[in-house]
């Protein structure tokens, strides 16, 4: 295995960037680093070696899929569609076929995540139904309802005995996994943006991320929605402490006046990463744990959708509304 790049978010720059058919939704970069893959607005998935830019098209959903994720080793890919299936893909060579589909949801998939032993996948959605299934055989292990809405995240903790959840009101909700009891609720209700003129609900916890310490959850989506349909909303990223869900920093970034926070990670040293797209285009923020504002942030040619983080090789990679996917280097050249 390669030696981990030491990481520096000031140098963060594209390295390499491919082309599709179609405007893209959704990306994850692989455990290795070695591949990504995106979804797009004609259904398809695409993986794409790195640094080759060679492409695939993996063909099996029915509507746009909003989220994936790998198996811990790779060599899986597990993809979460709005017609409710999930799909499980060999992903790692040759031109991948589904070796496994499942009606796991009524409507929208919004999010699927590994647990930390890569044993156990959650899937939540639009039904607010938590669901568990064993990522080796498909088989569900267990599900209940869990909140009053649409579910958009989901994050397992690092203990492997807990999981959290986010809905669109901005409650997080944190289970312990072996009698699915509830532990406490977070509140993150800023991230909720009710608008009765519009007469639109809109905002939610939109993505999560749990330190690798434990001690710490990320929530992140948009705030200041006063005018939802015209893309008038800034993005937003709180941080919560773990152990009693206290809301430790409201991370805020000016100039953004059509901002929304698709997906965050964490990165050493307490920071966490953060892609928002909307009208004010795409863009890489970074936020330190004691600065209310971002550290840093860099610009993206396009709209970005998600992104995803490869510590070891420190690469990221967003899924752009101009049809591309971009890895961006967070380290010197």
């Amino acid at each position: 295995m390669a030696t981990p790049v030491e990481l520096d978010i000031q140098k963060t720059r594209v390295a390499y960037q491919w082309k599709h058919d179609s405007p893209l939704i959704a990306c994850r970069i692989s455990p290795t680093g070695a591949q990504c893959v995106s979804t797009a607005q004609d259904f398809s998935i695409q993986r794409w070696a790195i640094p080759a830019g060679e492409r695939t098209v993996l063909k099996g959903h029915e509507s746009w899929v909003h989220t994936l994720t790998y198996s811990a080793d790779g060599s899986m890919l597990i993809s979460g569609g709005c017609e409710g299936k999930l799909i499980w893909w060999p992903i790692l060579d040759g031109e991948p076929k589904p070796i496994r589909v499942i009606e796991a949801h009524s409507g929208w998939i919004r999010g699927v995540e590994r647990s930390s032993d890569g044993k156990t996948l959650v899937s939540v959605g639009n039904d607010c139904m938590i669901r568990l299934w064993s990522i080796e055989t498909g088989e569900k292990i267990a599900e209940w309802p869990a909140h009053e809405r649409h579910i958009y995240s989901a994050a397992f903790h690092p203990d492997g005995v807990h999981l959290a959840t986010g809905d669109l009101l901005g409650k997080i909700h944190v289970w312990n996994l072996s009698d699915r009891s509830l532990v406490r609720t977070l509140d993150g209700s800023t991230l909720y943006s009710p608008n009765k003129g519009q007469a639109a609900e809109f905002g939610g916890v939109r993505t999560m991320a749990i330190n690798s310490a434990g001690t710490e959850l990320i929530a992140a989506g948009t705030h200041k929605g006063s005018n939802p349909f015209g893309a008038v909303h800034e993005p937003l990223l709180l941080r919560f402490g773990w152990s009693d869900g206290a809301l430790l920093k409201s991370h805020v970034s000016d100039g953004i006046p059509g901002g929304l926070l698709y997906r965050t990670c964490c990165l050493p040293g307490d920071v966490a990463a953060a892609v928002s797209g909307g009208s004010s285009g795409g863009i890489l923020l970074y936020y330190g744990k004691d600065q209310e504002k971002e550290l840093h942030r860099f610009g993206l040619p396009s709209l970005a959708r998600d992104m995803d983080a490869n510590l070891a090789s420190g690469l990221v990679v967003t899924a752009h509304y101009d049809h591309h996917i971009r890895v961006c280097a967070l380290f010197a050249a």
